[in-house]
């Protein structure tokens, strides 16, 4: 038994340096993992303004117009959901970075628009993946004020999806998710999947990317295969 005990300790003296090793590299995935939802997030951002300014292009509208149309598009959902919980000053507010992408959508637009229109299917991947990532991350600063998951629901779709409606009603055109496209609905069951995820799994980020995925996946499927939920009352 007493030869025993040196050669436990000398186990665990062997052990601790691999363990200093694990924690601290998994600590550096776990920092590379948020600066990529963060970077993620702002790209996101990008692509709606890239959106919103094409808008404005196709309707004619002048510069001021299209700065307008980029920045509601961009940030009007989470705008509007930090106003509604009681979060201010809102999102955009507290990080310039958020302003930086906006504004270089102008430029962008303005040199490269042919460019970017015959990469449709790189920036429907790119708003499909932000939409995801905005349900969540709006479902998630709703949770933590300590709101119900029904409104932490809604309020998660209002992030993805209000910045286009604001931008559809201010083009005059009828709001995406309006129309029969699967937009709305993809928000809808990510967020549930997350909800559902989340009761039994303690990986916030698992439930994230999974949850993103659902998102991906609907809208990825309903724009191939013309999916919609239509509205057609009994007559």
């Amino acid at each position: 038994m007493l030869r025993s005990i040196p050669s436990v300790s000398g186990s665990i003296g062997l052990i601790k340096p691999y363990l200093w090793v694990f924690y601290l590299l998994s600590t550096l995935l776990l920092l590379i993992f948020m600066n990529l939802i963060y970077a993620i997030d702002l790209f996101g951002t990008f692509v709606f303004a890239i959106s919103g300014v094409l808008a404005a292009v196709e309707k004619k509208f002048d510069l001021v117009g299209a700065i307008v149309l980029g920045f509601v598009t961009a940030v009007g959902g989470g705008t509007l959901r930090d106003i509604l919980i009681g979060e201010t000053p809102v999102g955009w507010m507290k990080d310039l970075n958020t302003l930086y992408v906006i504004f270089a959508a102008l430029p962008i637009c303005y040199f490269f628009k042919n460019r970017i229109l015959n990469l449709r299917k790189s920036v429907f991947l790119f708003d499909t993946i932000g939409i995801g990532l905005f349900t969540i991350l709006g479902l998630q600063k709703t949770l933590a004020i300590g709101l119900s998951p029904v409104i932490a629901v809604m309020m998660g779709i209002v992030s993805a999806t209000f910045g286009g409606v604001i931008r559809d009603v201010l083009s005059t055109e009828v709001p995406l998710i309006f129309r029969k496209e699967i937009y709305a609905s993809a928000c809808l069951a990510g967020a549930l999947v997350f909800l559902f995820l989340d009761h039994f799994s303690a990986s916030a980020n698992f439930n994230l990317m999974g949850a993103i995925l659902v998102v991906f996946i609907i809208r990825f499927l309903a724009v191939r295969r013309n999916w919609g939920i239509p509205f057609n009352p009994i007559s």
